[in-house]
């Protein structure tokens, strides 16, 4: 990627080098199928089994409770429709939002069409999930309460604590989507009483194609992929050793320095924040203003096209996304900016800013001196009505 300013750190992150080398002997040295039994393949096993400690502690979870996978789309499928075939018996009644990822959401639409009912809970304006709401949504038949941690668009973190504990005490298997916050801001499953966690190895600067899913030990999962006896009979398929190594070492490292990046990003999100909102009139943030992703800042610029507003970031090299990398370049308005009521004109006007570690205040003071210019010259070509005096 030639140089220039990536903010858009929520779709994919960049490689560490340290994990890059940690995967590189996977590739053509210790190449053997881990499930094998000749000898070089003990070496190749043992990767895999420090790997799933690492991406066990991040969460405080037991090793044997991580199944590997190929993303975090892969392991939010599995999860919700391992739950609707295996608690059939029980109900077939499922909790979830109108701000899921479309991995949940999509998942949630496919069960429907099977016969399960789905209750998809509203979000107030900044994007929380209500606990209160997800207990009235509770009932005799429901099954399963799959929310996420922290949102994909907006950066706002879930009250995942306060749900699980009402999923423990009502009896209902939690699961939660945790690609965002994973590796980002701290999670144990055990004091937050999660049952089902999905995570993907590139949100957290660790290879993309690999993800897990961690399920509560003595959970009976049901296969979402048949074929060989991998991932203790429960996940069919060569495993991606460099790929699952890549992702270990990841988390390793994500959790060392978690503490101090959230620190850095907090301050440099904040003065992003900050400034924008001063610089550039009828501004807005999207998304909880404290309880938010350490590196996610999301505006709403009334009276532009937000398609034009990257493009012409792309030519001063900053970039950017209007929306999830799952929906860009759809023409409807994000599902989440009309979940928190923002009418489909201005959702339009949408950006997403995700710092990362290495993101500089120079360079953010450089993106809000652009974005104040170029934001300022799509005004004076827009179509709407101009804007009103300040």
């Amino acid at each position: 990627m030639q140089h220039g300013i990536y903010l858009d750190n929520a779709a994919t992150t960049k490689m560490r080098e340290e994990v890059l080398q940690e995967m590189l002997p996977f590739f053509c040295g210790n190449y053997a199928n881990p499930a094998a039994i000749y000898s070089p393949a003990g070496a190749v096993k043992k990767a895999v089994g420090t790997a799933r400690e690492r991406t066990a502690a991040m969460i405080g979870a037991k090793p044997g409770e991580i199944y590997f996978t190929a993303g975090g789309s892969e392991s939010d499928n599995w999860a919700i429709r391992a739950v609707a075939k295996g608690a059939a018996d029980k109900g077939r009644h499922i909790i979830t939002s109108k701000i899921e990822h479309h991995a949940v959401l999509h998942t949630c639409e496919y069960l429907e069409r099977q016969g399960c009912e789905v209750t998809y809970l509203d979000v107030d304006s900044d994007g929380l999930i209500s606990p209160e709401a997800v207990e009235k949504a509770i009932r005799p038949d429901t099954i399963l309460i799959s929310l996420m941690a922290a949102n994909n668009e907006i950066g706002t973190l879930e009250p995942v604590a306060r749900i699980g504990e009402i999923a423990r005490k009502r009896g209902v298997l939690f699961h939660t989507d945790a690609v965002q916050a994973y590796g980002h801001v701290p999670l144990n499953v055990e004091t937050m009483h999660i049952d089902l966690l999905s995570a993907s190895g590139h949100k957290l600067n660790g290879p993309k194609g690999v993800g897990l899913l961690y399920c509560r030990e003595n959970l009976r999962l049901h296969p979402l992929i048949f074929g060989g006896a991998q991932e203790r009979g429960r996940r069919a398929g060569t495993l991606n050793v460099p790929g699952i190594v890549g992702f270990g070492k990841a988390a390793q490292l994500a959790k060392e320095t978690m503490r101090e990046r959230s620190e850095k990003e907090t301050a440099l999100r904040d003065y992003l924040i900050d400034r924008v909102l001063a610089e550039i009139p009828h501004t807005t943030l999207n998304g909880h203003r404290r309880e938010r992703l350490s590196n996610n800042a999301n505006f709403c610029f009334r009276f532009i096209e937000g398609e034009s507003l990257l493009i012409l970031l792309d030519q001063q090299g900053i970039w950017g996304s209007g929306g999830s990398a799952c929906t860009s370049g759809a023409t409807e308005p994000s599902h989440v900016l009309s979940a928190i009521g923002m009418s489909r004109e201005d959702a339009r006007g949408s950006l997403r800013l995700t710092l990362s570690e290495e993101t500089t205040k120079e360079e953010l003071s450089y993106v809000a001196e652009k974005l104040k210019e170029i934001v300022g010259r799509l005004r004076g070509m827009a179509l709407w009505p101009s804007p009103p005096a300040r």
